[in-house]
């Protein structure tokens, strides 16, 4: 080195004989040092660099029993007296890769597969042993793991199913199948595959370099063959010896193309068909043979000529294909005993690329026998319509039908009518000419309508029978008078004003005109001149009621009658007298009823004469009494004998014949309530003062409870009379009399008129000692008490 110097690190690298290893040395080298402006010398001293290593390379898959060298670290530090120590650290680090801490000899203790992790990443360190200070700044180097064949190529995504059309043109794409090598693509020719076609020749064929499978044969036919089994292989190593392999499978179906056409497996055909069949009813099916499928076999049938083809007609089941023939119209073996068609069949779907070979159709003759049978008589006409009046008179002719029998032997027929159509029997029919008459009068207002069934039946066969409906209207007649539309329920007010109208009439009729009701309303002529209301017809079917004049009093009468005369305005006319029931009520200053008579309810109106209504109204007031009469004498037998005090405050009463019970006998009321009003009692200590002032203060409870008692009965009258839902009665049940009939007796002074008259004596409880003195204190107190009451 010139003028100065300066120490650098540099790295060789160099490869031992016989070894697959790099060793990396360090070394000084001098830097040149430059003059400066003043002519003097100036010395530049570098740093040292950070090592730089190459990657060091190791065969994956080694089986060796040593440990393989990987290669070696040195510093140019190390003068091999062993103070430097290198130190190795990163992924696999003394795990799978070792280091000798004296030479830096690196060494692989574990077998590596490259698959798994191509390179591995590591730092080296060289250290002073004895300061254990960087002597060498630390530095990272990698591992690469060298591929060797050891994969097989693999199809992920085998094994294949491929459609490919039938008669395909050579060449054409079928699939492409795809193989993996998990070896190295860039090192070598372990991933580099070649396809080839173990099984399918020579249906088909694969290209070497791209794996598509194509057609290798024209005109596969799939009605011959419809699916094939290939079997694909590749192979790594360009297909060179020793390289390795793998298979997949490939099932190839071939789809269906239209190129064959129907054809009925016979030229002819024969059915028997019933006379008797149906409109529309299935007679014969015939099926064309396709060797196509799906939409390819799709057919269609028709009628290219023959006799029968205006009576039959054809259509396609699309289920089955097959040709159904059905019947278009009745069928009659005495016309005609055998019908002659021909069929065509074609494909609904045509392909053009197939024409060339023929017509995609073919045609079938088809006879079909009619076979006679015994048919029913037939009726002219299946439903006749008849008019008749209602008033027309019984064994009138409503009209005529007619039957025949259809066959050849022509049997005489016997008609009737069905009577589970004319349960009434309303109708009749000569068994011979068929003539309908009436066999009882018709009501058009009961059955405007009749729906009868005729049959007709052979002489000679008894069992056939035809059947016919005939619909027989009844014309209207004026035979009914109209009347009220409703029952009305009219009122007039005490404080009404003359010329109100208080009720609106209208009418029905159950006749139908042919130019529609028009009804006339007056009053007969005894009620014409009523001075209480008028009868004014409104000219549209309604009539008004309006009063004469106002201040109507309930206590002069309470119901007013008022006939009315309803006619309908028809040439003869009908008229009926309807009597309208008027009540009078005492209503509120707008009119709305309050109240009006008590007990009494509007009478029904009726049509009827004046002089029958009267005697209705007679017979019905007659009735009443008689009927009131009957329930009060029922009502005074069924009263028991009481007494007339007590007849004065209830009308039913109740009496035990024990003494057990009281009020826990009966649910007439809760006495419990009775029993709280008890609002003043004598005391302990009032019982033994002196009998004078027992005795006052005796009458002043028994007051107080008087009125206790009067005030409660009050108050529950008064809720009665005003429940609208309650019984027609009242009724008190109390136990203040304990019974005469009683075995044991009764001990109390409470039903005693004076203590003279008393039904009990109770001096003696004076001798049965002191626990019973005041007991008899009280009750002679009691007694007297009453007595003053009395």
């Amino acid at each position: 080195c010139l003028l100065g110097r300066c120490m650098l690190n540099l790295l060789i690298l160099w490869e031992e004989p016989g070894t697959e290893a790099m060793t990396l040395n360090s070394r000084l080298l001098c830097q040149v040092s430059g003059r400066g402006a003043s002519g003097g010398v100036h010395s530049h001293q570098r740093s040292r660099r950070s090592w730089v290593w190459n990657q060091f390379f190791v065969l994956e898959e080694f089986q060796g029993d040593e440990p393989l060298y990987v290669g070696k670290l040195h510093s140019d530090t190390d003068k091999g007296d062993g103070q430097v120590r290198y130190v190795l650290s990163g992924e696999g680090a003394m795990s799978i890769f070792s280091i000798d801490e004296n030479t830096g000899d690196i060494h692989a203790t574990k077998r590596l597969d490259r698959e798994q992790q191509a390179y591995y990443t590591l730092r080296a360190q060289a250290r002073d042993r004895r300061t254990n200070q960087l002597v060498e700044p630390e530095s990272q180097f990698i591992i690469k793991v060298q591929d060797i064949n050891d994969n097989e190529p693999k199809f992920l995504e085998g094994p294949y199913t491929a459609r490919v059309a039938e008669r395909s043109p050579i060449g054409t794409s079928v699939v492409t199948v795809l193989a993996t090598d998990a070896d190295d693509p860039t090192y070598g020719n372990s991933a580099r595959l070649i396809y080839s076609i173990l099984q399918g020749q020579p249906y088909f064929s694969v290209e070497p370099k791209t794996g598509v499978v194509r057609t290798a044969l024209p005109d596969m036919d799939r009605e011959v063959r419809d699916r094939y089994l290939l079997v694909v292989q590749a192979k790594d190593m360009i297909g060179q010896m020793g390289g390795l392999s793998g298979t997949t499978s490939i099932t190839v179906m071939l789809t269906d193309v239209n190129d064959n056409p129907p054809r009925f497996p016979r030229k002819s055909y024969q059915f028997r068909v019933s006379e008797s069949v149906l409109v529309s009813a299935v007679v014969a099916k015939i099926k064309a043979l396709d060797l196509d499928v799906g939409p390819n076999a799709e057919l269609d049938y028709r009628i290219r000529d023959g006799d029968g083809a205006g009576t039959f007609s054809i259509i396609t089941d699309q289920n089955t294909q097959e040709g159904l023939i059905t019947v278009h119209k009745t069928l009659d073996f005495e016309t005609k005993s055998s019908y002659m068609l021909r069929v065509e069949v074609s494909n609904r779907y045509v392909d053009a690329r197939f024409l060339s070979a023929g017509p995609f159709s073919d045609t079938a003759t088809v006879r079909l026998l009619v076979e006679n049978v015994n048919e029913p008589p037939m009726f002219s006409a299946p439903v006749s319509q008849m008019v008749i009046s209602e008033d027309a008179a019984v064994g009138t002719d409503v009209g005529s039908v007619s039957a025949h029998d259809p066959d050849s032997t022509n049997s005489p027929i016997r008609y009737s009518v069905d009577r589970e159509s004319d349960v009434e029997c309303y109708f009749n029919i000569d068994s011979h000419s068929g003539v309908i008459t009436t066999a009882r009068p018709l009501d058009r207002e009961t059955v405007a309508l009749h729906n009868i069934s005729l049959l007709a039946t052979e002489s000679l066969d008894q069992s056939q029978v035809g059947k016919a409906v005939v619909l027989i209207s009844v014309t209207d007649v004026n035979d009914n008078a109209p009347s009220f539309a409703v029952e009305y329920e009219t009122f007039v007010c005490e404080n009404t004003k003359p010329g109100q109208i208080i009720q609106t009439l209208s009418a029905v009729d159950r006749d139908e005109p042919e130019d529609g009701h028009h009804f006339l309303f007056s009053l007969t002529a005894e009620a014409a001149g009523n001075l209480n209301f008028t009868l004014r017809d409104n000219k549209d079917n309604t009539a008004s009621v309006l009063t004469q004049h106002g201040g109507f009093l309930k206590r002069d009468q309470l119901v007013h009658f008022l006939p009315v005369v309803i006619s309908d305005g028809s040439s003869p006319s009908l008229s009926s007298t309807n009597m309208l029931s008027i009540i009078v009520c005492t209503c509120d200053v707008t009119g709305n009823r309050r109240s009006c008579s008590h007990g009494t309810s509007p009478l029904l109106a009726v049509s009827l004469s004046t002089a029958a209504t009267a005697g209705v109204l007679t017979c019905v007031l007659t009735l009443l009494g008689v009927v009131i009469v009957t329930v009060a004498v029922r009502h005074r037998k069924r009263e028991p004998l009481t007494m007339d005090d007590e007849r004065g405050i209830r009308e039913n009463i109740v009496h035990y014949d024990d003494e057990g019970g009281g009020e826990e006998d009966t649910e007439a009321f809760d006495m419990l309530t009775l029993r709280h009003l008890n609002k003043t009692k004598p005391t302990h200590q009032d019982q033994d003062q002196n009998p004078q002032r027992l005795y006052s203060r005796t009458l002043e409870y028994r007051a107080d409870k008087d009125r206790v008692f009067q005030e409660f009965i009050r108050d529950r009258l008064q809720d009665a009379d005003l429940d609208l839902k309650a019984p027609p009665y009242d009724s008190l049940q109390t136990y203040a009399f304990e019974g005469s009939g009683s075995a044991a007796e009764s001990l109390s002074s409470l039903n005693s008129k004076n203590s003279l008259e008393s039904e009990q004596n109770y001096d003696f409880l004076r001798a049965w000692g002191p626990r019973f003195r005041k007991l008899s204190c009280f009750h002679t107190t009691t007694s007297m008490y009453i007595d003053l009451k009395n």
